[in-house]
């Protein structure tokens, strides 16, 4: 999955997410979903989340598509 879908995201997933510092070469940050920070059903760039660490930034990829519900 892509992360450009809300409901596709759920805490507790593992994904890959792109930190706004580093959008100009597009690394990504791997770890885990602990809240969705986008009120929209879509975004055209990534759903914006935080990690269990802190970090914030756009989902590229859902590595883990069976979290918990």
């Amino acid at each position: 999955m892509d992360g450009k879908q809300r409901a596709d995201i759920r805490p507790g997933q593992q994904v890959e997410i792109v930190l706004k510092k580093d959008q100009p070469t597009g690394r990504r940050t791997r770890g885990v979903v602990r809240r969705i920070l986008t009120n929209s059903p879509t975004h055209p760039h990534g759903i914006k989340v935080m990690l269990e660490d802190g970090q914030v930034g756009r989902v590229q990829a859902v590595l883990d598509a069976s979290a918990p519900q």
